[in-house]
């Protein structure tokens, strides 16, 4: 491929050397701001898959990996919970095909719940972290990952903000590597993790850590920039663009490998200079580990932990500007679409007065006016698992008012779940779950999941039944409706379940009126290649 230079979004350059690094599969589950990556890949040839949750994708990767091939994982910061069981023990097995994790993180809570650090992660996991401050660090950090994850048979992580996933710049991209034949080598001490392969991984782990400490020392990864002996700031990421900007005169230690720390090298750019500080978006990650290693720097002050870094939070932080913060501006709050299928349902929820546990998605919006129908929203499929609590504790009366709310691509992500503890464990009450489907992952831009039936592309593939997984599962009632089509008969078939002792599970089901034109395209053109296929034969 000849050298080519594009703007390109970080999440775009990432899947941009995912094509470059012959990565043989990329996956994970949508999620602001780290959604564009798989799509990208796919688009520009890559084979990527979206996974009903962040475990099961990680869990395929690894699986990938053991056969020899390069994969890429994807996910927000908060997916990457969800995914911390199998990362924490993948870091004892190793990987032998290059396994890149990215996190993207959401400081300031553009569209998230919290606003995690995870470059806690790295160190509580035991895995190497880079971070980029820009789309061509992004692409380029990304191919260093790759080759990291390989030299060292570790996954790595590829942590990134949604400045840096969202924000574009020139990306110039390197030679391709030629794809490899993936294989299996059968290594049952270091794969299969029972306590007695286990002890012996952990000690592994640790020199492997050990020895990447000492690479990442001397590696290029760590960027000095020349400046006066004044002051000299410590960063990673877009603040340290920030920095170069606010103080261009300031000596800058700008670390790319946040995971293991240089110590050695902060501590002597710390002896050469006057006064030393620590700047990065987030919590004390940096200062904190700095300062337990003896080495005297100023940090941020604490009301500094909360939302992103800019140029004017590094002029205030350093002192150069003394003027109070603004107030950020009040902009429009969001609410559901005009003809959104969810309006009739949260009419029903407030005209009957329900307690709503809630959960993740455009659906969240039903706790905006007019209905402030939603009560609780915690984590992905939560919701289930939240009413249920409240079901076995309330009194009957008020127990009778609980509802479960969520969408289909959250129930299928982690709300399976929390049914099947609905069958095992049901409160004296019963309990009702009402599931929206509205044909797509509405909130991050109409991604597919397996209950739609269409894969990443669009394409055919087998299709998930919520109705006939909540019937399977043993729920004694489970109703299919279209709430849009008939609104007085959804709320009398609500009213009638909260009145019965017994679990309820209702499927919601209209297209979302965004997505619902481009459905039909999309199952027009895949019945007539099933069409053709059958002709065919």
């Amino acid at each position: 491929m000849p050298t080519e230079r594009k703007l390109l979004s970080g999440d775009e350059a990432v899947a941009a050397a995912a094509v470059d690094a012959a990565v043989h599969l990329g996956t994970g589950y949508p999620g602001t701001p780290s959604t564009e990556i798989l799509e990208a890949f796919g688009a520009l040839g890559g084979w990527a898959q979206w996974a009903p949750n962040e475990k099961v994708a990680l869990e395929v990767a690894l699986g990938a990996s053991f056969g020899g091939a390069r994969t890429l994982v994807t996910m927000k910061h908060v997916g990457v919970n969800v995914a911390a069981d199998p990362l924490f023990t993948a870091a004892y097995t190793g990987v032998t095909g290059g396994l890149v994790l990215v996190s993207a993180d959401d400081p300031g809570m553009a569209s998230s719940q919290n606003e995690q650090d995870n470059r806690h992660y790295a160190r509580a996991a035991g895995v190497p972290m880079l971070e980029p401050s820009d789309s061509q660090e992004a692409y380029d950090l990304a191919r260093t990952a790759w080759e990291l994850s390989e030299r060292f048979q570790l996954p790595v992580i590829l942590r990134m903000t949604t400045r840096v996933c969202h924000g574009k710049s020139i990306v110039t991209r390197s030679a391709a590597e030629s794809p490899r034949t993936p294989s299996f080598v059968r290594d049952i001490p270091g794969r299969v993790m029972v306590p007695a392969h286990a002890r012996p991984a952990h000690l592994r782990l640790r020199k492997k850590l050990d020895e990447l400490k000492a690479w990442g020392e001397a590696s290029d990864l760590i960027v000095e920039r020349p400046g006066g002996r004044a002051l000299g700031v410590v960063s990673s990421g877009v603040t340290a663009r920030h920095v170069r900007e606010a103080v261009p005169d300031a000596r800058l230690l700008e670390l790319k490998l946040l995971h293991p720390l240089p110590i050695e090298r902060i501590r002597t750019f710390a002896r050469s200079v006057d006064r030393c500080f620590v700047l990065e978006e987030g919590d004390p990650y940096f200062a904190d580990e700095i300062r337990a290693a003896g080495i005297a720097v100023e940090a941020k002050a604490p009301e500094y932990r909360f939302g992103e870094m800019s140029v004017d939070r590094v002029r205030r932080l350093l002192g150069l500007d003394t003027a109070p913060e603004p107030l950020p501006t009040k902009g429009k709050p969001p609410q559901l679409c005009d003809a959104c299928p969810y309006h009739p349902v949260y009419s029903a929820l407030q005209k009957l007065d329900c307690i709503v546990a809630g959960d993740i998605g455009c659906y969240s919006l039903g706790v905006m006016e007019p209905y402030r129908a939603m009560d609780t929203l915690v984590a992905m499929g939560a919701s289930l698992g939240v009413g249920l609590g409240l079901r076995h504790v309330l009194p009957d009366a008020e127990a009778r008012r609980v509802v479960s709310i969520i969408g289909d691509s959250t129930f299928v992500h982690t709300g399976v779940n929390g049914l099947i503890e609905m069958v095992y464990n049901p409160p004296k009450t019963g309990h009702v779950v009402i599931i929206l489907d509205n044909g797509t992952t509405a909130m991050t831009g109409q991604q597919e999941h397996p209950g739609t039936g269409r894969t990443l592309g669009h394409d055919a593939t087998g299709k998930f039944s919520l109705e006939g997984f909540a019937r399977a599962a043993g729920v004694e009632n489970v109703d299919v409706v279209d709430p849009v089509k008939d609104p007085a008969g959804f709320l009398s078939l609500l009213e009638g379940r909260l009145s019965k002792p017994e679990l309820s599970v209702i499927v919601a089901r209209r297209p979302c009126i965004l997505a619902a034109a481009d459905i039909r395209a999309w199952d027009r053109a895949n019945a007539e290649k099933c069409g053709g296929c059958a002709g065919e034969a």
